[in-house]
This record gives C-alpha cells, sequence and structure tokens, in this order.
C-alpha cells in the first residue's frame, strides 16, 4: 500500500486524475489532499479526530467495498495515523 500516493487525511489512494485532487484557496489542485477531505484551502470537517477519520473509512470500507470490519478496522489503523494531517505539529 505504501506505494500509491494517497490522500494525506484519509489515506484515499490518489489517481492522476485532477478531479481527485483536493483544492487550494486559488482553486487549483492541491497534490497532498482528496477533494473529499480538503476543498478551497480548508479541510472540510475541521474538527475531525484521528479516531473519527478511523470510524469514517472503516465505516466506508464495510459498506461500499464489502470488507470485513475486522480487515476495514486493520487496515485504517496501519495506514491513517501515519499520514501528515494527523502527525503531531513541532
Amino acid at each position: 500500500m505504501a506505494d500509491k500516493v494517497r490522500c494525506q487525511s484519509c489515506g484515499m489512494p490518489l489517481e492522476p486524475a485532477v478531479e481527485n485532487f483536493g483544492t487550494n484557496r486559488d482553486g487549483r489542485p492541491n497534490g497532498a489532499y482528496c477533494r473529499f477531505c480538503f476543498q478551497q484551502g480548508a479541510f472540510v470537517q475541521p474538527d475531525l479526530t484521528l479516531e473519527g477519520m478511523i470510524e469514517a473509512s472503516v465505516g466506508y470500507m464495510t459498506k461500499n467495498m464489502g470488507v470485513a470490519r475486522e480487515k476495514a478496522e486493520e487496515m485504517s489503523r496501519a495506514v491513517i495515523p501515519g499520514l501528515l494531517r494527523w502527525q503531531p505539529r513541532a
């Protein structure tokens, strides 16, 4: 999984298609975040916690991708905490 370019908030794979990228304030694509997490230079859910993101990811994978809850949680916990948004700020 590490070889894919991923949204640095939710972990969604970002393909080269610009429509998957979030946007900066000036409307240009932001290559670090997806359109579901980041729009117009800000997070769509600014108060979302790491645990909240993990739960949202698990819910999405179980409902829309048919992944078993245990596997979805394992995958989310392996990827999401290491993403840029969830790193401690100095």
